[in-house]
């Protein structure tokens, strides 16, 4: 018997129950629960694209939005008997089994446990030890207007064309954009990653007035090519995710004509379905592009860089330099605040700017840094200013944290 406030969707020939179905997800665009299911049976050719046939981390937001979310890299031991799971082994030690969708009865069953986003690995189920995806994940630094984001895409674009390989762009659905690289099942994950790093230098090389390849976010300008993204365990917004964005923008696939022009709130849950009965996947033909990292490799050596620093959770790796901050060995960081929430952090920036206008006028948009700390299940956000280009005699000191939730720094 259905419960009250459930819907049951028939979806490819399963009943994929979806509980208090009328829950709003996204308040002020006034999205529920059942929405989100419908949206990605709408679009399930092109989601499983992306994320089909993948290990998943599933991040849920069983409130909504403005609720708590988490992180849940195990699959939930309570499932259908046709909802597909595969064990991954993390660089930690640890392991978990992890959902593998593959149909889109699967991604209606995620959306009613409040997944907004698909988050898959860069592996294929039957064999997780070697990606056949290289991402590029554009990631501007606070203050970078998009068109600048666009730019570094097109640029990347070039790059990847000159060693043999076809990106396929789409935008993040927040402020950056991803490029996917189809590659053969060859190499390992700290093979692609340096073959991304190799990129990612060779990007910042052609356009170093818009694109960094700096890890430490002290030492970035313009827009960040993260080659870190493709270290084992990491994993991105895929195709035709929703983001937790008020409107409901999505991870939209673009055609390369399209990059020029596109907004990220161009799209979103209401206007995708449209757009897809219009225009198809426009990554439709990425399986069939899988190129060799060979060429990358061989510019790796020929830059003569070396190894550049990974996140500070994973091993020390044999050749990559000191992980330890320039802030703290020689740029003149203070931090600001600490918060649950983003909004709260930034805040709490503007507060700090109330109280030092002299020495805020200084600040150039890269010498504020906002992180994203990830703790085991959830998030929080670190707010710190780099006074570089504030003159000695104007720069505060540090100050009691604001905000200061203190308890979140060891999630």
């Amino acid at each position: 018997m259905k419960k009250a406030g459930s819907e049951v969707l028939a979806v490819g020939g399963r009943d994929v129950v979806i509980s208090n179905a009328a829950k709003l997800l996204f308040p002020a665009a006034k999205i529920t629960k059942l929405d989100v299911a419908r949206y990605y049976v709408a679009v399930a050719e092109g989601a499983l694209r992306g994320a089909g046939g993948r290990p998943n981390m599933l991040v849920r937001y069983p409130n909504g939005i403005d609720g708590e979310f988490f992180y849940q890299k195990r699959a939930p031991e309570s499932r259908p008997d046709w909802v597909d799971v595969v064990e991954l082994e993390f660089p930690s030690g640890r392991s978990a089994v992890e959902v593998v969708p593959r149909a889109a009865a699967a991604l209606a069953w995620m959306a009613n446990l409040g997944c907004l986003e698909l988050h898959p690995h860069p592996v294929r189920a039957e064999d997780l030890e070697h990606p056949d995806e290289l991402r590029v994940d554009l990631d501007p630094v606070p203050g970078v207007k998009w068109a600048q984001v666009r730019e570094v895409a097109l640029v990347a674009k070039a790059a990847l064309a000159e060693v043999g390989l076809i990106g396929w762009p789409k935008t993040s659905g927040k402020r950056g954009m991803h490029i996917y690289v189809r590659i053969a099942k060859h190499w390992t994950f700290d093979e692609v990653r340096r073959a991304a790093l190799a990129l990612a230098r060779d990007v910042e090389q052609r356009a170093p007035k818009v694109a960094t390849s700096k890890w430490w976010k002290e030492e970035r300008q313009g827009v960040f090519v993260d080659y870190n993204q493709n270290a084992k365990d990491r994993t991105v917004a895929s195709a035709y995710s929703v983001r937790p964005t008020p409107e409901a923008t999505v991870s939209a696939p673009l055609d390369w004509s399209e990059v020029a022009d596109c907004e990220p709130e161009d799209f979103t849950l209401a206007n995708m379905p449209r757009r897809y009965r219009r225009v198809g996947d426009r990554h439709a033909g990425i399986d069939a592009k899988a190129g060799s990292l060979e060429p990358l490799l061989e510019l790796f050596e020929r830059q003569g860089q070396g190894d550049a620093p990974w996140p500070p959770h994973y091993r020390k790796h044999a050749g990559e330099p000191a992980r330890v901050q320039p802030s703290k060995r020689k740029l003149p960081v203070i931090e600001i605040g600490r918060a649950k929430h983003w909004d709260d952090a930034l805040a709490g920036y503007e507060r700090w700017r109330k109280r030092h206008p002299e020495a805020a006028k200084h600040l150039e948009p890269a010498d504020v840094l906002v992180d994203s700390m990830r703790g085991r299940y959830t998030t929080w956000t670190r707010v710190r200013v780099n006074l570089q280009h504030v003159p000695e005699q104007l720069r505060p000191a540090q100050e009691p944290l604001d905000p200061d939730e203190k308890t979140l720094s060891s999630s």
